[in-house]
């Protein structure tokens, strides 16, 4: 009986043995097509679009509707890590813009441009809270330079993220990414410059443009 025993419980220790590995399978931080899919490949680049139906606003206060709207957004990031999940996820924000845009500050006439500066923006993205953060640098912060035209001509205002940082949340609801109300603070301009802008906007589906525009989820 005592062998029995023995035998059983070498059996049993065992089969843990051979089976932990697969238990204990890596998962990603980010996948391909699904929770639990491929992982997407340091290097590679995903990409969105504004989300359809939605508009990307600047907004003068958090709270109000004066501002900036635009009709076209986008972001283009290429993954720099992508360890084990749970975990955090890197990437260099190559790209992030809007345009197509209009205003109804008193004063405009006409939005000519709006110009991030200063990219790549390192950001981070955490399974655990599903939160991206995008961060600059002393050197190379996170700029804008919006160019108005006005009854008085065209002027430049220049504005820089409130703590060089930009903060959103992913979901896999969806495949999307949303900022809210991302405050940016007026560095050099006239007065016409209105002294904030309060970023919202919602990309998506986050697509995986090297590996044939496959969605990415976050597990």
């Amino acid at each position: 009986m005592r062998k029995s025993l023995f035998v059983a419980a070498a059996a049993i220790a065992g089969a843990l043995l051979t089976t932990a590995p697969a238990m204990a399978a890596s998962t990603p931080v980010l996948t391909l097509g699904s929770t639990g899919g491929t992982a997407v490949a340091v290097g590679d680049s995903v990409s969105a679009g504004l989300v359809s139906g939605t508009k990307a606003t600047i907004f003068t206060s958090a709270t109000g509707t004066t501002g900036i709207t635009c009709t076209v957004a986008s972001f283009v990031a290429s993954i720099t890590s992508n360890p084990t999940a749970p975990g955090t996820a890197d990437e260099n924000v190559n790209t992030l813009s809007v345009s197509t845009c209009t205003s109804n500050i008193v004063g405009v006439t006409k939005v000519n441009s709006v110009t991030l500066q200063n990219e790549p923006y390192a950001a981070t993205l955490s399974d655990s809270s599903d939160t991206i953060t995008i961060t600059g640098t002393s050197s190379a912060p996170i700029q804008s330079t919006v160019s108005l035209a006005t009854v008085l001509g065209s002027v430049n205002c220049v504005y820089q993220a409130n703590g060089d940082t930009l903060t959103g949340t992913a979901s896999n609801t969806g495949n999307t990414i949303s900022l809210s109300n991302q405050q940016f603070n007026l560095t050099s301009g006239p007065g016409v410059c209105p002294k904030n802008g309060f970023l919202t906007a919602k990309v998506g589906a986050v697509v995986d443009t090297t590996q044939g525009s496959q969605t990415v989820f976050v597990n």
